[in-house]
């Protein structure tokens, strides 16, 4: 595989495939599992995840990488194999979160800024080393009728920009995700709003990119789509993929290979529709594809529900919902293609 960056990245959005984000905290795949009743421990963190990078069709043909948490890539197997080697078979990448979570901004109610890049330089080379080649950040913008503040957008995407900075350096490509929360409080913004904040932040956020020589050709954008709140939503399929479009011409360069898209709160199949519907509208000058993890991994997990005469279950599920979103990243998805699994 090639080191360089330009090249990985565009393995990243090679065409109809797309990221698995499997970079849930320790306190996150808790609450998943306490969702089917099993007891989140190392073995059944692993076993879970094992079960979804195992899933051959779905990773040789849909999944391009898979971002990790630092303890899945460092994880083996019972019989003492990486797991970020079964991704490396399966042809695809490994990655890896490396901010360590949005704490309280001071001075700026209601609003967060991602830590982690005290160290940082140094947790990329052990990285690296242990096979990652992109990691992720996540910025997390608050938004309501006052919110987010020109501050803390400011001060988000600087911090995104030195990340990625630090990323390349490391021969890393940074995913570069400035969320803006759809899913938040109080989640009664309409898509108009959303639209007027996800430019801004993209703006800004590429300006900050700009001033710290970061290679656009060397990086992947995660960006929330533009969609009214959870307690607002009433736009269609169509309005959502048009303004989403309409933001992105607006704000990222040509030069950017390809932009994964969060779920952000969406349900499984929203998610794909949107996907779907914003490649229709092609040609575009980036490729655009998913980033997914709940939209992912739901239907999933609850087929395995942590028994192992369930694996099958799960990996079929997976690769289902894998598939679909592989026909939404090729704007091919129609409702009419889910069924059963």
């Amino acid at each position: 595989m090639s080191e360089r960056l330009e090249d990985i990245a565009a393995r990243i959005v090679t065409a109809g495939k797309g990221l698995l984000a499997a970079d849930e905290s320790t306190a996150t795949i808790k609450k998943r599992l306490d969702g089917i009743g099993v007891e989140s421990t190392d073995a059944s963190r692993r076993d879970y995840r094992q079960m979804l990078f195992s899933a051959d069709e779905a990773m040789h043909n849909y999944i391009s990488g898979v971002i990790l948490y630092e303890e899945t890539l460092f994880q083996k197997t019972e019989d003492d194999r990486p797991l970020a080697d079964i991704i490396t078979a399966a042809g695809a990448i490994p990655g890896i979160k490396v901010d360590t979570g949005a704490k309280p901004m001071a001075l700026f109610k209601g609003e967060t800024i991602t830590e982690g890049l005290d160290g940082l330089r140094d947790r990329l080379a052990r990285y690296h080393a242990a096979g990652a080649r992109f990691a992720k950040w996540r910025a997390v913008i608050a938004i309501s009728d006052t919110l987010p503040s020109f501050g803390a957008i400011k001060a988000n995407a600087q911090a995104l920009a030195r990340y990625a900075a630090l990323c390349q350096e490391a021969g890393i490509v940074p995913i570069v995700e400035p969320e803006v929360l759809m899913d938040g409080e109080p989640g009664t913004q309409s898509i108009e709003r959303s639209q007027e904040v996800t430019e801004e932040t993209l703006r800004i956020t590429f300006e900050e990119l700009a001033d710290q020589r970061v290679s656009l050709e060397g990086m992947i954008l995660k960006p929330s789509m533009v969609i009214d709140g959870k307690k607002a939503r009433k736009a269609s399929v169509q309005e959502v993929a048009e303004r989403t479009i309409r933001v992105l011409k607006r704000t990222v360069p040509a030069a950017v290979p390809g932009i994964a898209f969060l779920s952000g709160g969406q349900s499984t199949e929203e998610a794909t529709a949107h996907l779907s519907a914003m490649n229709a509208m092609g040609p575009l000058p980036w490729r655009l594809t998913f980033s997914y993890g709940r939209a992912l991994q739901a239907e999933a997990l609850d087929a395995w529900a942590g028994k192992a005469e369930n694996v099958a279950a799960g990996q079929r599920a997976f690769t289902h919902r894998a598939k679909m979103c592989s026909l939404a990243a090729r704007g091919e998805w129609k409702k009419e293609m889910e069924k059963t699994v």
